[in-house]
């Protein structure tokens, strides 16, 4: 884990390691057969890294800001950073020079207010948030699978056809649940898979394992080039289904924000696809 966050080895990081244990005097770890624990001196030691690491990035953020570049973190789930997020961010990046941004990609909801993030892209309904809330688009829900499993489409007439395929969902189900309630389909009666990230449904998806319902914003691209089939034309948006952009509207960083925000809304209205047989 240490490895893959430096972007070296772990053997690397074993020898970084014992170098530091060599130069303090003192073993910082102690090694059972399967896992590893700190001793007191590590304890210590982690402590006082600790503080200074705070001190730094304390001090990189003054002089980031006397120079006039704000960084903002930004909490979002794995999905939408990978398949929408990454590859627009240069358009971003280049007409904002003075914005740094630290993508977090988390499943956990952040407190803003909190300063966990100085903005949170959220899925689903927030409109009665009690945290400042700028809806940014609503997502296009339609069941997606494989070119395999949908083969000449000849069995798929209607949504009631997917109850002899594996469902796929997310640990929330929220897009099945919306998208069955408005077309009829008895979910419960289905075969269903939950998978904890929706990056992983997609995964299973373009594998053939079943059926997921797709994110028109994170599914296009696969539709584009037939790595995905939509099987039914309907579709379903609702304000149920759509992003979000949590913040804290006292920031200090207010400017910065607002100008992400605002460029989020426009990219992610230009981007959502229309289809021509919404269920409503």
């Amino acid at each position: 884990m240490a490895g893959e966050e430096l972007l070296i080895t772990q053997s690397a990081v074993s020898h970084h390691i014992k170098q530091l244990e060599s130069a303090l005097g003192t073993p910082l770890f102690r090694r059972k057969s399967k896992s590893i624990e700190l001793t007191e001196a590590g304890t210590m030691f982690l402590a006082t890294v600790d503080e200074a690491f705070t001190v730094l990035s304390e001090g990189t953020a003054r002089v980031r800001s006397r120079s006039g570049q704000t960084s903002l973190r930004v909490s979002l789930l794995p999905s939408f950073a990978a398949n929408w997020l990454v590859n627009r961010l240069g358009s971003f990046l280049k007409s904002h020079p003075a914005i740094e941004l630290e993508l977090d990609p988390t499943l956990r909801v952040v407190d803003v207010g909190r300063g966990e993030a100085d903005i949170a892209i959220r899925f689903g309904d927030f409109s009665a948030s009690k945290q400042s809330c700028v809806h940014l688009a609503n997502e296009d829900l339609s069941p997606v699978l494989s070119p395999v499993l949908y083969g000449d489409g000849s069995q798929f007439q209607s949504a009631s056809d997917l109850l002899n395929q594996e469902i796929l969902q997310a640990k929330s189900g929220l897009e099945w649940q919306l998208w069955s309630q408005a077309a009829g389909f008895p979910l419960e009666k289905a075969k269903q898979t939950r998978l904890t990230d929706y990056n992983i449904v997609l995964q299973a998806a373009l594998d053939g394992q079943g059926v997921a319902m797709g994110r028109g914003l994170l599914v296009r691209e696969h539709i584009r080039a037939g790595r995905l089939v939509r099987p039914l034309s309907a579709s379903l948006s609702s304000q149920k289904a759509a992003y979000w952009a949590a913040f804290d509207p006292l920031s200090k960083k207010l400017e910065a924000i607002e100008a992400f925000v605002a460029w989020l809304k426009n990219e992610m209205t230009l981007s959502v696809p229309r289809t021509s047989s919404p269920i409503f």
